[in-house]
């Protein structure tokens, strides 16, 4: 159940284990958003030999995109015991820091930790938190570069984005110098906080007589995939996104880090730490994997057509 604390119990292993690690996960996005990931993250532990109910306890959280829900919900997790948790977004991290000072965390799907105040530095992360970054923010005017190439007669974007999420900012930060470089005006920047937001943000689009529209990343922007879609192939609007997933659930296109490589990524820290490592002393690590995915199907829907160019580019190509 979404916000519920799960411990699964123990259950006896098939060789000896000299000890039961617990970890928490907290997450703000919501269980179905977020599967994915776990599932990729899990895969990672089961490799270093950590079994789920074995020698691994594990307890989950999850906010829903609900931001404001994230300190109580880490200081839930924190009163369970764990010995590591796993926290995923800005927003997460922040509500983490801001509980425990001592506790290690590990961060993973955070645009710029740095930035943010997280940590000191990538090589020397000082404090409880190290782990992976996404360099999201930094990859919102490539996605600008793209989409113009599959609509080069754009003159004009809006820019769907959720101002509660702290690397907004820095994403358009990214967004503005690529776009006067191209020769595009970022209007009208519309405010997507919730699901009630979404329909009307298209119609804001439209009216605005806007040519494309980018989707800036967050954790509502995951939740709210599937309805991102479906109201971009409804108005006719060209969209791009951050990952793939959103590409394969019917968007137009996409680029950026391979979530499931993140989160897989962000295991190696948890068995460092369990292991005896500080996190102080763990540098962070960036992406290993981007993707940049193409919707031919979508494309084609919308009249476009994608440069032979641009598909040679293509780590996949939906048709």
């Amino acid at each position: 159940m979404a916000g519920s604390l799960v411990a699964r119990p123990l259950v006896a292993p098939a060789q000896q284990v000299d000890k039961v690690f617990r970890l928490g996960q907290l997450h703000a996005g919501t269980v179905a958003s977020r599967a994915p990931m776990v599932a990729a993250f899990m895969q990672g532990m089961r490799e270093f030999g950590y079994i789920e109910g074995q020698n691994l306890l594990v307890a989950r959280r999850y906010a829903d995109g609900r931001f404001e829900r994230l300190p109580s919900l880490m200081r839930e997790l924190l009163a369970w015991g764990p010995d590591v948790v796993l926290v995923s977004t800005t927003p997460g991290n922040l509500a983490a820091k801001a509980a425990t000072l001592t506790l290690p965390i590990v961060m993973v799907s955070v645009a710029d930790p740095i930035g943010a105040g997280l940590i000191a530095s990538l090589a020397q992360p000082g404090g409880n938190i190290t782990g992976v970054t996404n360099i999201g923010a930094e990859l919102a005017g490539k996605r600008l570069e793209i989409l113009k190439e599959i609509v080069p007669t754009a003159s004009k974007v809006a820019v769907f984005i959720n101002p509660a999420d702290q690397n907004a900012t820095l994403q358009m930060n990214s967004a503005r110098p690529a776009a006067e470089k191209l020769a595009l005006q970022l209007e009208p920047i519309l405010e997507i906080r919730s699901g009630a937001d979404l329909k009307g943000a298209f119609e804001a689009a439209i009216r605005a007589r806007a040519d494309a529209a980018v989707r800036m990343l967050d954790p509502v922007a995951t939740d709210l995939r599937h309805q991102t879609v479906q109201l971009a192939a409804e108005y006719r609007l060209p969209v791009i996104y951050a990952f793939r997933e959103d590409v394969a659930a019917g968007g137009l296109a996409s680029y950026g880090s391979n979530l499931p490589s993140q989160y897989r990524q962000a295991a190696t820290f948890v068995h460092k730490i369990f292991n005896g490592s500080k996190p102080a002393d763990l540098p962070v690590e960036q992406p290993t994997k981007f993707d940049l995915a193409i919707n031919l199907k979508a494309a084609n829907a919308l009249g476009l057509v994608v440069p032979p160019t641009l598909l040679a580019r293509a780590d996949e190509v939906i048709e």
